[in-house]
């Protein structure tokens, strides 16, 4: 029978570590009608991880269960929670719903658009779901075991619950303000490192929402690990890109400017108040059409806004005193980027006389992604994916091609490009043509002629193939050899595969003497900008944001991502060479400005969050 069609029949479980069966219980006997069940982890002594104890606790629905409530056992509940849980079934029967939303994720900043707007409801974004406290339909719920049995992978629990309910296409929403509070506890599962951790806005009474219409908004303005930061919708894919080429993107970042050096000096760290406001302005400039919200609740979402952007940077006390300072500055920029957005924006337009440049080559999202940053820059830029006609470049003066060791494209990239007309190729190569070069630093001289090694042999074959091209045809062409690419769809590397064992927790087997160069996605752009404006001189360039040990680099994923264990291997093949990149500073007059940090982050998260597909909403 569908559940929509007969009566709500709540179960659930509340999972659970020993150390912790008295709060456990005590969340189980709130529940009136009994109907709530403790399930402990079956290896309490193991390494801690909370899906041992998910299995229990989704694999304990009752046959007759219309819905299936797990919470964990370090939270607390509103007045009148399961009543609330149980009339929710019965009005969203096929979705999934969080009752949790907390200040440090991105669906945070949702639940702050909701409480702006004078919702009680949103769909997430796509990240890990919050399973605080989690209620499933109970056909849902029986499958989960089974899923994570075949798909976990050593993923953490939530992210294995996105991927679960991606797979099945149902939508998650969560209330505002939430209906359950994070208690200030250690972390069992050994995620205390993530620091304090609280509801964007919660309620200590459950009470019948106004409506069950839930939006999913086109763009979220968020503040986490310290960075000003915007989701942006774009077709059936989410873009993460920073808070402020956003404004400058929708023609509001100059308002945001002036609006900031005339609203004073803040008590607060620099770095932190110009992140505390163009959150608040952002935020403001995407709900400038709605009713303007109630001060009380604008004020107290806009509280937790430092402490969730913070949260691992400072101690518990030290957020709770840096709040009300927070609050005050994001209101203040929520005001003005209200005004601002109800004025109007005149988005920036490409700078006169800007080289037309198609982007083509790579993995889609990539090269889109490439696209959008030179676009961001400037530069009268486009995406061309799949195979280019001629007449998909025209009107182009450069072609910017990704390139790649199975590159089929290559050689109808250059027929078109010739064809059209184009005046400029700039390959985009890779470092890995320098493989097999021992350990010395390498110009952009070598290698004089084919590579022995097989990978960086059939990199050199694809930048021939470019060249002797660029000779019959007259074409000037560029050679980018890149380091290994950090940030958002990056191609696979050496940081990408130790990010995927971070997260499904795997050691690392790491050489103390191996080094690696890496080159932040933005510094890419940059670097590509760069060139294109300048005259076509050199014909090779290397490129490279920062150079690190084995051991330094791991370390530098692990505190983006997750910690992981490392064993140290003396392999004696390898790589331990590096690219000078003296030649691209002395010419087009490139300097790396990107924060590698942020690049390694905005990879793991990525990784982490955004790899998992995707549900549709009405």
């Amino acid at each position: 029978m569908d559940p929509a069609s007969r009566p709500v029949k709540l179960s659930g479980a509340v999972m659970a570590h020993p150390k912790r069966m008295k709060e456990a219980q005590l969340l189980a006997d709130a529940d009136a009608k009994g109907r709530i069940r403790v399930t402990v982890d079956p290896d309490p002594e193991g390494r801690p991880t909370a899906l041992r104890t998910a299995l229990v606790s989704w694999g304990c629905v009752p046959p007759d269960a219309t819905h299936h409530l797990v919470l964990q056992d370090d939270v607390l509940l509103a007045e009148g929670f399961y009543e609330h849980a149980e009339r929710v079934a019965a009005e969203v029967p096929h979705e999934a719903v969080a009752f949790y939303a907390g200040w440090e994720a991105r669906n945070g900043a949702v639940a702050r658009l909701a409480a702006l707007t004078g919702s009680p409801w949103a769909y997430t974004l796509q990240e890990h779901v919050p399973c605080q406290a989690l209620m499933l339909p109970a056909d849902v719920a029986r499958g989960y075991a089974a899923f994570q049995e075949a798909h976990g992978e050593g993923w953490p629990y939530d992210v294995v619950v996105q991927q679960y309910l991606n797979s099945l296409g149902i939508p998650v929403r969560f209330t505002t303000p939430s209906t359950v509070q994070h208690d200030e506890v250690p972390s069992i599962a050994g995620n205390s490192y993530h620091g304090f951790r609280q509801a964007t806005l919660f309620s200590g009474k459950a009470v019948e929402p106004s409506t069950y219409a839930s939006p999913r908004f086109p763009v979220v303005p968020f503040y986490q690990y310290g960075d000003a930061r915007c989701a942006v919708r774009r077709g059936t894919e989410w873009e993460y890109l920073e808070t402020e080429r956003y404004l400058r993107r929708a023609g509001l970042l100059d308002r945001s400017t002036t609006a900031f050096a005339a609203a004073g000096p803040s008590p607060l760290p620099e770095r932190v108040s110009r992140a505390v406001w163009l959150t608040g302005f952002a935020t403001g400039a995407v709900t400038a059409e709605a009713p303007e919200p109630e001060p009380s609740v604008a004020a107290a979402v806009m509280e937790t806004l430092g402490p969730g952007g913070l949260c691992e940077d400072y101690t518990a006390a030290e957020l709770l005193a840096m709040a009300p300072a927070v609050r005050d500055l994001a209101l203040a920029a929520l005001a003005e980027g209200r005004r601002a957005g109800r004025h109007g924006a005149q988005p920036a337009a490409p700078a006169p006389g800007a080289a037309r440049v198609a982007v083509t080559g790579g993995e889609s999202l990539f090269s889109g992604q490439l696209a959008r940053l030179l676009e961001d820059m400037g530069l009268h830029a486009g995406h061309v994916p799949g195979l280019p006609q001629a007449r998909d470049l025209d009107g182009v003066s450069c072609v910017v091609h990704m390139g790649g060791t199975d590159d089929t494209l290559l050689d109808d990239v250059l027929a078109s490009a010739e064809s059209a007309g184009v005046e400029r190729l700039v390959y985009a190569g890779s470092a890995a043509v320098y493989r097999g070069s021992g350990e010395r630093a390498v110009s952009e001289k070598e290698p004089a002629g084919p590579p022995n090694d097989a990978v960086a042999l059939e990199w050199w074959r694809q930048e021939e193939r470019c060249r002797q091209w660029g000779e019959r045809s007259g074409i000037p062409v560029q050679v980018l050899r890149l380091a290994d690419v950090v940030g958002p769809y990056a191609p696979d590397s050496t940081p990408v595969r130790w990010i995927h064992l971070a997260w499904t927790r795997r050691p690392l087997s790491l050489n103390p003497r191996g080094m690696h160069q890496i080159l932040d996605y933005r510094d890419m752009a940059d670097a590509i900008g760069a060139v294109l404006a300048a005259p076509p001189v050199e014909a090779v360039l290397n490129v490279a944001s920062a150079t690190y040990g084995e051991e330094e680099l791991a370390g530098l994923l692990a505190d983006v991502s997750r910690r992981t264990p490392w064993e140290r291997s003396e392999e004696p093949g390898a790589e331990r060479w590096t690219m000078a990149t003296e030649l691209i500073g002395n010419g087009p007059g490139w300097r790396p400005s990107a924060s590698v940090v942020e690049g390694a982050r905005a990879l793991a998260q990525w990784y982490a969050c955004d790899i998992h597909g995707d549900y549709d909403v009405p």
